[in-house]
Protein backbone atom coordinates (compact mmCIF):
# COMPACT_ATOMS: atom_id res chain seq x y z
CA UNK A 1 0.00 0.00 0.00
CA UNK A 2 1.21 3.13 -0.89
CA UNK A 3 3.12 5.96 1.93
CA UNK A 4 1.23 8.76 0.28
CA UNK A 5 0.05 11.17 2.86
CA UNK A 6 -3.35 12.08 1.96
CA UNK A 7 -5.78 14.99 2.46
CA UNK A 8 -8.69 13.41 4.27
CA UNK A 9 -12.06 15.39 5.54
CA UNK A 10 -14.69 13.85 8.33
CA UNK A 11 -18.03 16.01 7.56
CA UNK A 12 -21.09 15.36 8.94
CA UNK A 13 -20.85 15.06 13.07
CA UNK A 14 -20.73 16.81 15.97
CA UNK A 15 -17.14 17.30 15.33
CA UNK A 16 -14.34 16.79 18.04
CA UNK A 17 -13.54 16.74 21.06
CA UNK A 18 -15.69 13.62 21.20
CA UNK A 19 -18.81 14.30 23.90
CA UNK A 20 -22.15 13.22 22.26
CA UNK A 21 -22.43 9.63 20.66
CA UNK A 22 -20.99 7.45 18.32
CA UNK A 23 -19.70 9.18 14.87
CA UNK A 24 -17.99 11.90 17.33
CA UNK A 25 -16.27 9.07 18.88
CA UNK A 26 -15.25 7.14 15.94
CA UNK A 27 -14.08 10.27 14.27
CA UNK A 28 -11.64 11.16 17.44
CA UNK A 29 -10.30 7.81 17.01
CA UNK A 30 -9.83 7.43 13.46
CA UNK A 31 -9.53 10.76 13.23
CA UNK A 32 -6.69 10.52 15.48
CA UNK A 33 -4.56 7.68 14.36
CA UNK A 34 -5.09 8.75 10.30
CA UNK A 35 -2.98 12.17 11.46
CA UNK A 36 -0.37 10.02 13.52
CA UNK A 37 -0.16 8.33 10.63
CA UNK A 38 0.84 11.53 8.43
CA UNK A 39 -2.80 12.08 7.17
CA UNK A 40 -3.56 15.77 6.77
CA UNK A 41 -7.10 15.37 8.48
CA UNK A 42 -9.86 17.82 8.86
CA UNK A 43 -12.76 17.62 11.14
CA UNK A 44 -15.97 19.73 10.31
CA UNK A 45 -17.44 20.75 14.00
CA UNK A 46 -20.81 22.39 15.05
CA UNK A 47 -20.43 25.28 16.83
CA UNK A 48 -22.72 26.23 19.68
CA UNK A 49 -22.49 29.93 20.99
CA UNK A 50 -20.27 30.31 23.75
CA UNK A 51 -18.48 27.35 23.30
CA UNK A 52 -14.73 27.03 22.68
CA UNK A 53 -13.46 26.70 19.14
CA UNK A 54 -9.81 25.51 19.17
CA UNK A 55 -8.04 25.16 15.65
CA UNK A 56 -6.72 21.15 16.59
CA UNK A 57 -6.99 18.31 18.12
CA UNK A 58 -4.83 15.21 18.79
CA UNK A 59 -3.14 16.22 15.81
CA UNK A 60 -6.78 16.80 13.37
CA UNK A 61 -7.84 20.17 12.26
CA UNK A 62 -10.50 21.97 12.95
CA UNK A 63 -13.13 23.76 11.22
CA UNK A 64 -16.23 25.00 13.21
CA UNK A 65 -19.55 25.64 11.84
CA UNK A 66 -22.98 26.30 13.03
CA UNK A 67 -26.31 24.91 12.66
CA UNK A 68 -29.82 25.62 12.62
CA UNK A 69 -31.12 24.71 16.45
CA UNK A 70 -34.10 22.80 15.43
CA UNK A 71 -33.59 18.74 15.64
CA UNK A 72 -34.82 18.38 11.97
CA UNK A 73 -32.47 20.79 10.70
CA UNK A 74 -29.94 20.75 12.72
CA UNK A 75 -27.58 18.19 11.06
CA UNK A 76 -28.67 18.80 7.58
CA UNK A 77 -27.85 22.48 7.70
CA UNK A 78 -24.28 22.20 9.44
CA UNK A 79 -23.36 19.46 6.98
CA UNK A 80 -24.20 22.23 4.29
CA UNK A 81 -22.61 24.59 5.50
CA UNK A 82 -19.42 21.99 6.14
CA UNK A 83 -19.45 21.06 2.41
CA UNK A 84 -19.52 24.73 1.20
CA UNK A 85 -16.37 25.67 2.99
CA UNK A 86 -15.22 22.25 1.63
CA UNK A 87 -15.35 23.02 -1.82
CA UNK A 88 -12.75 25.95 -1.23
CA UNK A 89 -10.29 23.96 0.57
CA UNK A 90 -10.11 20.44 -1.38
CA UNK A 91 -9.40 17.34 0.01
CA UNK A 92 -8.06 13.89 -1.73
CA UNK A 93 -11.51 12.21 0.04
CA UNK A 94 -14.28 12.74 2.10
CA UNK A 95 -15.81 10.36 4.29
CA UNK A 96 -19.52 11.98 5.36
CA UNK A 97 -21.46 10.44 8.47
CA UNK A 98 -25.18 10.34 8.20
CA UNK A 99 -27.20 9.05 5.51
CA UNK A 100 -29.16 11.63 6.12
CA UNK A 101 -26.80 13.72 4.91
CA UNK A 102 -26.91 12.31 1.64
CA UNK A 103 -28.54 15.66 0.05
CA UNK A 104 -25.03 17.21 0.10
CA UNK A 105 -23.49 14.39 -1.68
CA UNK A 106 -23.86 15.42 -5.71
CA UNK A 107 -21.93 18.64 -4.69
CA UNK A 108 -19.33 17.04 -3.71
CA UNK A 109 -19.73 14.48 -6.12
CA UNK A 110 -19.64 17.84 -9.37
CA UNK A 111 -16.44 19.17 -6.99
CA UNK A 112 -15.03 15.49 -7.88
CA UNK A 113 -14.14 14.97 -4.83
CA UNK A 114 -14.44 11.36 -3.73
CA UNK A 115 -16.99 10.53 -0.82
CA UNK A 116 -17.44 7.66 1.05
CA UNK A 117 -21.23 7.78 3.22
CA UNK A 118 -21.44 6.10 6.95
CA UNK A 119 -24.76 5.05 6.86
CA UNK A 120 -25.16 4.58 10.79
CA UNK A 121 -27.66 2.46 11.80
CA UNK A 122 -31.59 2.40 10.61
CA UNK A 123 -32.34 6.04 11.66
CA UNK A 124 -36.51 5.98 10.32
CA UNK A 125 -37.24 3.48 12.89
CA UNK A 126 -36.11 5.68 15.79
CA UNK A 127 -39.46 7.51 17.66
CA UNK A 128 -38.48 10.50 17.81
CA UNK A 129 -39.29 11.00 13.92
CA UNK A 130 -42.94 11.63 12.89
CA UNK A 131 -43.85 10.22 9.62
CA UNK A 132 -42.18 13.03 7.48
CA UNK A 133 -38.80 12.55 9.32
CA UNK A 134 -39.69 8.52 8.73
CA UNK A 135 -40.01 9.45 4.91
CA UNK A 136 -37.38 11.52 4.61
CA UNK A 137 -34.33 8.92 6.61
CA UNK A 138 -35.61 6.07 4.10
CA UNK A 139 -35.72 8.74 1.05
CA UNK A 140 -32.05 9.45 1.94
CA UNK A 141 -31.20 5.74 2.18
CA UNK A 142 -31.89 5.23 -1.16
CA UNK A 143 -30.14 8.78 -2.31
CA UNK A 144 -26.68 7.62 -0.08
CA UNK A 145 -26.47 4.30 -2.35
CA UNK A 146 -27.19 6.12 -5.38
CA UNK A 147 -24.32 8.97 -4.72
CA UNK A 148 -21.95 7.96 -2.81
CA UNK A 149 -18.94 5.88 -4.14
CA UNK A 150 -18.57 3.66 -1.41
CA UNK A 151 -20.41 3.29 1.70
CA UNK A 152 -19.76 1.96 5.29
CA UNK A 153 -21.52 0.10 7.90
CA UNK A 154 -20.49 -0.51 11.30
CA UNK A 155 -22.18 -4.09 12.11
CA UNK A 156 -23.07 -6.74 10.15
CA UNK A 157 -26.80 -6.23 10.44
CA UNK A 158 -26.51 -2.97 8.65
CA UNK A 159 -24.19 -4.58 5.81
CA UNK A 160 -27.08 -7.21 5.59
CA UNK A 161 -29.82 -4.56 5.71
CA UNK A 162 -27.84 -2.59 2.09
CA UNK A 163 -26.83 -5.42 0.50
CA UNK A 164 -30.27 -6.99 0.72
CA UNK A 165 -32.72 -4.11 0.51
CA UNK A 166 -30.46 -2.05 -2.40
CA UNK A 167 -27.89 -4.46 -3.76
CA UNK A 168 -25.18 -2.18 -2.43
CA UNK A 169 -22.15 -3.55 -1.09
CA UNK A 170 -20.89 -1.53 2.03
CA UNK A 171 -17.35 -1.94 4.05
CA UNK A 172 -17.70 -3.46 7.69
CA UNK A 173 -16.02 -0.77 9.72
CA UNK A 174 -17.09 -1.40 13.24
CA UNK A 175 -16.08 0.59 15.92
CA UNK A 176 -13.20 -0.08 18.45
CA UNK A 177 -13.79 -1.00 22.39
CA UNK A 178 -11.63 0.58 24.68
CA UNK A 179 -9.96 -1.58 27.69
CA UNK A 180 -10.93 0.14 30.75
CA UNK A 181 -9.09 -0.39 33.73
CA UNK A 182 -11.37 -1.98 37.24
CA UNK A 183 -8.25 -0.86 39.32
CA UNK A 184 -9.55 2.49 40.01
CA UNK A 185 -12.85 3.47 41.96
CA UNK A 186 -12.11 6.88 43.91
CA UNK A 187 -14.24 9.03 41.52
CA UNK A 188 -16.72 6.78 41.37
CA UNK A 189 -16.54 6.89 45.65
CA UNK A 190 -17.21 10.72 45.72
CA UNK A 191 -20.74 9.85 44.35
CA UNK A 192 -20.80 7.56 47.05
CA UNK A 193 -21.03 4.07 45.15
CA UNK A 194 -18.58 0.91 45.57
CA UNK A 195 -17.18 -1.52 43.38
CA UNK A 196 -20.03 -4.05 42.07
CA UNK A 197 -22.06 -2.12 44.12
CA UNK A 198 -24.85 -0.92 42.13
CA UNK A 199 -26.43 -1.21 38.22
CA UNK A 200 -25.76 1.02 35.25
CA UNK A 201 -27.72 2.09 32.61
CA UNK A 202 -25.87 5.30 30.00
CA UNK A 203 -28.04 6.09 27.12
CA UNK A 204 -29.58 9.40 25.66
CA UNK A 205 -32.87 9.14 26.80
CA UNK A 206 -34.82 8.33 23.29
CA UNK A 207 -37.48 5.56 23.24
CA UNK A 208 -35.62 2.74 20.65
CA UNK A 209 -32.81 3.36 23.45
CA UNK A 210 -35.34 1.72 25.82
CA UNK A 211 -33.88 3.32 28.88
CA UNK A 212 -37.87 3.84 30.57
CA UNK A 213 -38.20 0.11 30.18
CA UNK A 214 -35.16 -0.67 31.74
CA UNK A 215 -35.62 1.36 34.53
CA UNK A 216 -38.93 -0.01 35.35
CA UNK A 217 -38.04 -3.06 35.14
CA UNK A 218 -35.69 -2.07 37.43
CA UNK A 219 -38.08 -0.87 39.57
CA UNK A 220 -40.29 -3.71 39.57
CA UNK A 221 -37.02 -5.97 41.27
CA UNK A 222 -36.63 -6.79 44.25
CA UNK A 223 -32.59 -5.78 43.54
CA UNK A 224 -30.76 -3.82 46.61
CA UNK A 225 -28.22 -1.93 44.80
CA UNK A 226 -29.28 1.38 43.48
CA UNK A 227 -29.57 2.12 39.31
CA UNK A 228 -27.33 4.46 38.05
CA UNK A 229 -28.72 6.10 35.05
CA UNK A 230 -26.25 7.82 33.47
CA UNK A 231 -27.91 10.61 30.52
CA UNK A 232 -30.41 12.95 29.36
CA UNK A 233 -31.85 14.04 25.45
CA UNK A 234 -32.00 18.15 24.39
CA UNK A 235 -35.28 17.16 22.67
CA UNK A 236 -36.95 14.91 24.61
CA UNK A 237 -39.01 16.41 27.20
CA UNK A 238 -41.85 13.88 27.53
CA UNK A 239 -40.05 11.14 27.57
CA UNK A 240 -37.55 12.24 30.40
CA UNK A 241 -40.48 12.92 32.04
CA UNK A 242 -41.73 9.51 31.78
CA UNK A 243 -38.09 7.88 32.59
CA UNK A 244 -38.43 9.64 35.90
CA UNK A 245 -42.00 8.93 36.70
CA UNK A 246 -41.19 4.81 35.76
CA UNK A 247 -38.47 5.33 38.74
CA UNK A 248 -38.22 4.20 42.43
CA UNK A 249 -35.62 6.00 45.32
CA UNK A 250 -33.07 3.09 44.66
CA UNK A 251 -32.87 5.00 41.21
CA UNK A 252 -30.00 7.70 40.67
CA UNK A 253 -29.96 10.35 37.82
CA UNK A 254 -26.42 11.42 37.17
CA UNK A 255 -27.46 13.37 33.54
CA UNK A 256 -24.72 13.86 31.29
CA UNK A 257 -21.60 12.75 32.33
CA UNK A 258 -18.60 14.10 29.83
CA UNK A 259 -15.54 13.46 32.24
CA UNK A 260 -14.01 10.64 30.70
CA UNK A 261 -12.65 9.31 33.75
CA UNK A 262 -15.07 9.00 36.22
CA UNK A 263 -17.18 7.60 33.07
CA UNK A 264 -15.01 4.68 32.31
CA UNK A 265 -14.57 3.64 36.46
CA UNK A 266 -18.98 3.94 36.29
CA UNK A 267 -18.54 1.17 33.54
CA UNK A 268 -15.79 -0.67 34.95
CA UNK A 269 -17.20 -0.82 38.87
CA UNK A 270 -20.95 -1.52 37.92
CA UNK A 271 -22.49 -5.02 38.64
CA UNK A 272 -24.32 -4.90 35.65
CA UNK A 273 -24.61 -2.68 32.47
CA UNK A 274 -28.00 -2.49 31.18
CA UNK A 275 -27.96 -1.70 27.61
CA UNK A 276 -31.68 -0.76 25.62
CA UNK A 277 -30.15 0.44 22.11
CA UNK A 278 -32.07 -1.51 19.01
CA UNK A 279 -31.29 0.51 16.01
CA UNK A 280 -28.05 2.17 15.77
CA UNK A 281 -25.75 -0.75 14.79
CA UNK A 282 -22.87 -1.63 16.62
CA UNK A 283 -22.94 1.10 19.56
CA UNK A 284 -19.67 2.35 21.28
CA UNK A 285 -21.19 2.14 24.93
CA UNK A 286 -21.92 -1.09 24.42
CA UNK A 287 -18.16 -1.72 23.20
CA UNK A 288 -16.92 0.32 26.52
CA UNK A 289 -19.02 -1.89 29.20
CA UNK A 290 -17.67 -4.99 27.54
CA UNK A 291 -13.85 -3.43 27.69
CA UNK A 292 -14.08 -2.91 30.66
CA UNK A 293 -15.51 -6.55 31.80
CA UNK A 294 -19.00 -5.39 32.72
CA UNK A 295 -21.97 -8.25 32.77
CA UNK A 296 -24.00 -7.12 30.24
CA UNK A 297 -27.91 -7.53 30.10
CA UNK A 298 -28.76 -5.71 26.09
CA UNK A 299 -32.22 -5.46 24.49
CA UNK A 300 -32.44 -8.20 22.45
CA UNK A 301 -31.62 -7.45 18.69
CA UNK A 302 -29.00 -8.80 16.63
CA UNK A 303 -26.70 -6.04 16.56
CA UNK A 304 -26.08 -6.35 20.30
CA UNK A 305 -26.32 -10.15 19.92
CA UNK A 306 -23.96 -9.44 17.07
CA UNK A 307 -20.99 -7.74 19.92
CA UNK A 308 -22.09 -10.06 23.04
CA UNK A 309 -23.03 -13.48 21.93
CA UNK A 310 -23.56 -16.06 24.10
CA UNK A 311 -22.03 -14.11 27.45
CA UNK A 312 -24.56 -11.61 26.89
CA UNK A 313 -27.86 -11.49 28.79
CA UNK A 314 -31.02 -10.30 27.13
CA UNK A 315 -34.18 -8.56 27.62
CA UNK A 316 -37.27 -7.39 25.60
CA UNK A 317 -39.83 -6.47 28.42
CA UNK A 318 -39.72 -5.32 31.63
CA UNK A 319 -39.90 -8.53 33.56
CA UNK A 320 -36.46 -9.47 32.08
CA UNK A 321 -34.72 -6.71 33.37
CA UNK A 322 -35.83 -7.39 36.59
CA UNK A 323 -34.57 -11.21 36.64
CA UNK A 324 -30.81 -10.38 35.56
CA UNK A 325 -30.61 -7.28 37.71
CA UNK A 326 -31.55 -10.05 40.73
CA UNK A 327 -29.61 -12.78 38.94
CA UNK A 328 -26.40 -10.77 38.90
CA UNK A 329 -26.79 -9.80 42.75
CA UNK A 330 -27.48 -13.35 44.14
CA UNK A 331 -24.66 -14.62 41.73
CA UNK A 332 -22.25 -11.77 41.69
CA UNK A 333 -19.21 -14.47 40.96
CA UNK A 334 -21.21 -15.70 37.87
CA UNK A 335 -21.82 -11.92 36.60
CA UNK A 336 -18.38 -11.37 36.69
CA UNK A 337 -17.14 -14.77 35.59
CA UNK A 338 -19.66 -13.36 32.46
CA UNK A 339 -17.50 -10.09 32.42
CA UNK A 340 -14.12 -11.77 32.18
CA UNK A 341 -15.39 -13.30 28.97
CA UNK A 342 -16.78 -10.39 27.43
CA UNK A 343 -13.39 -8.29 28.38
CA UNK A 344 -11.48 -11.32 26.26
CA UNK A 345 -14.68 -10.57 23.28
CA UNK A 346 -13.76 -7.24 23.44
CA UNK A 347 -10.34 -7.39 21.87
CA UNK A 348 -12.04 -8.27 18.25
CA UNK A 349 -12.52 -4.53 18.08
CA UNK A 350 -9.66 -2.61 17.97
CA UNK A 351 -9.56 1.13 16.92
CA UNK A 352 -5.72 0.35 15.13
CA UNK A 353 -7.39 -2.75 12.93
CA UNK A 354 -10.70 0.35 12.67
CA UNK A 355 -7.97 2.74 11.17
CA UNK A 356 -6.92 0.83 9.05
CA UNK A 357 -9.74 -0.07 7.43
CA UNK A 358 -10.52 3.63 7.19
CA UNK A 359 -6.56 4.38 5.72
CA UNK A 360 -7.64 1.34 3.27
CA UNK A 361 -10.64 3.43 2.55
CA UNK A 362 -9.59 6.43 1.97
CA UNK A 363 -6.67 5.69 -0.32
CA UNK A 364 -9.23 3.69 -2.16
CA UNK A 365 -11.71 6.66 -2.52
CA UNK A 366 -8.53 8.94 -3.54
CA UNK A 367 -7.57 6.35 -6.45
CA UNK A 368 -10.72 5.83 -8.01
CA UNK A 369 -10.65 1.98 -6.94
CA UNK A 370 -13.75 2.33 -4.69
CA UNK A 371 -15.98 3.74 -7.88
CA UNK A 372 -18.75 1.35 -8.03
CA UNK A 373 -20.72 0.68 -10.75
CA UNK A 374 -24.08 2.79 -10.79
CA UNK A 375 -26.73 2.05 -8.31
CA UNK A 376 -30.33 3.59 -8.36
CA UNK A 377 -30.99 3.34 -4.77
CA UNK A 378 -34.10 1.61 -5.50
CA UNK A 379 -35.24 -0.87 -2.75
CA UNK A 380 -35.67 -4.29 -4.08
CA UNK A 381 -39.66 -5.31 -4.08
CA UNK A 382 -40.09 -8.07 -1.48
CA UNK A 383 -37.59 -7.52 1.11
CA UNK A 384 -39.06 -5.70 3.74
CA UNK A 385 -42.45 -5.88 5.28
CA UNK A 386 -44.22 -3.38 6.75
CA UNK A 387 -41.11 -1.31 6.03
CA UNK A 388 -38.85 -3.92 7.74
CA UNK A 389 -37.32 -6.37 5.97
CA UNK A 390 -37.71 -9.44 8.73
CA UNK A 391 -34.62 -11.90 8.36
CA UNK A 392 -31.64 -9.88 7.83
CA UNK A 393 -30.71 -9.32 11.67
CA UNK A 394 -26.95 -11.06 13.10
CA UNK A 395 -27.66 -14.79 14.61
CA UNK A 396 -29.51 -15.64 17.32
CA UNK A 397 -27.83 -16.59 20.29
CA UNK A 398 -27.65 -20.25 19.55
CA UNK A 399 -26.08 -19.46 16.24
CA UNK A 400 -23.55 -16.91 16.88
CA UNK A 401 -19.93 -18.66 16.32
CA UNK A 402 -17.86 -15.42 16.65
Amino acid sequence: MSSQALRVALVGTRGVPARYGGFETAVEEVGRRLAARGHDVVVYCRAGEGEARPDEHLGMRLVHRPAMRRRSLETLSHTGLSVAHLLGHRVDAAIVFNAANAPWLPVLRAARIPVATHVDGLEWRRAKWGGAGRRYYRAAESLAVRWSDALVADARGIQDYYTDVFGAPTRLLAYGAPQVSRDRHDRIAELGLEPDGYHLVVARFEPENHVELAVRGYAASAARLPLVVVGSAPYAEAYTRAVRDAADERVRFLGGVWDAELLDQLYANALTYVHGHSVGGTNPSLLRAIGAGTATVAYDVGFNREVLGHAGRYFSAPDDVARWVLDAEQDPAGARERGDALRVRSTDYDWDAVADGYEALVRDLASGAARRPGLSGRRRHGTEQDGVRTTWSAPREAEVTR
